[in-house]
């Protein structure tokens, strides 16, 4: 019997990756504490004057979710031969929109070649180095669930898996 036929509403997860480049405290820059790269989106529809990572897009159909994220550097900030680590898999969604189910792929890198820059000046406003810690001292928000991510990197408490939007249940 398929879940069809019990009265359950199948949805389609979309899967994305995110590539926050960090430098500062292991790469030898004397007594600063780790930077990421963010991005202000502009005119894309989505969280639109927002800070969030340099790169991230979906995943495309054939393409595993670390070629997505490579992909997405060398398109978004013109970064190549990025040195990957997996951070975290979250798995979000919205209460409002039980049909928005996302999983995304979280990457961090402190490796790569080339000088990040905007590469889509229709999407993104501007790029900037912000301290881990100074967060809260943005212009903008930061989209949440990307916060939260950058929170357990802050706070080294990532996991491997997490989830985002969900209700917490008793």
């Amino acid at each position: 019997m398929s879940s069809a036929d019990l009265g359950h509403d199948r949805f389609v997860v979309v899967p994305a990756s995110y590539v926050f480049l960090l430098r500062g405290a292991d790469d030898g820059r004397d007594g600063e504490g780790p930077e990421v790269l963010l991005q202000l989106r502009r005119n894309t529809g989505y969280m639109d004057d927002h800070w969030a990572a340099a790169a991230a897009g979906h995943v495309e159909r054939g393409e595993t979710a670390v070629q997505a994220a490579r992909r997405e550097a060398a398109e978004e900030i013109d970064v190549h031969d990025v040195a990957l680590e997996f951070v975290t898999a979250m798995q979000r969604t919205r209460h409002d929109l039980p049909i928005d189910e996302r999983i995304d792929f979280f990457f961090t890198a402190r490796s790569w070649r080339g000088e990040p820059r905007v590469v889509e000046p229709h999407k993104c406003a501007e790029l900037r180095w912000v301290p881990l810690d100074a967060l809260d001292d943005l212009p903008h928000p930061v989209v949440p669930h990307e916060r939260a991510v950058l929170e357990s990197l802050r706070a080294g408490t990532g996991q491997a898996y997490s989830t985002f939007g969900f209700e917490e249940t008793p």
